[in-house]
């Protein structure tokens, strides 16, 4: 987001700098090629969260809470791997 309103840090970065750039401005030249292995592997973005009520054992939502800031962040990787590792297993 350019103008921050969805951040708790206003950005440092010069946006008015940035869209003034060019195309043929830009130096890409630090930045390696990616073939069709890296397509291959890349993750597709799922898109904004759904917020939902979820009932878990107290005893999970203690281990999870004890991670620290982030814990529900966990909890979408830890959906998100049993999700894809389903997923293998049907294909």
């Amino acid at each position: 987001m350019k103008n921050g309103k969805n951040t708790k840090r206003r950005s440092r970065t010069d946006w008015k700098r940035v869209d003034a750039l060019r195309d043929e401005d830009i130096d890409y030249s630090d930045i390696p090629k990616q073939g069709a292995d890296f397509f291959a592997h890349a993750i597709i973005w799922p898109g904004p969260k759904k917020q939902i009520t979820l009932r878990v054992d107290p005893d999970v939502l203690t281990f999870f809470r004890k991670q620290g800031r982030g814990y529900q962040t966990v909890i979408n990787a830890v959906l998100r791997k049993y999700m894809e590792a389903r997923k293998e297993r049907t294909v």
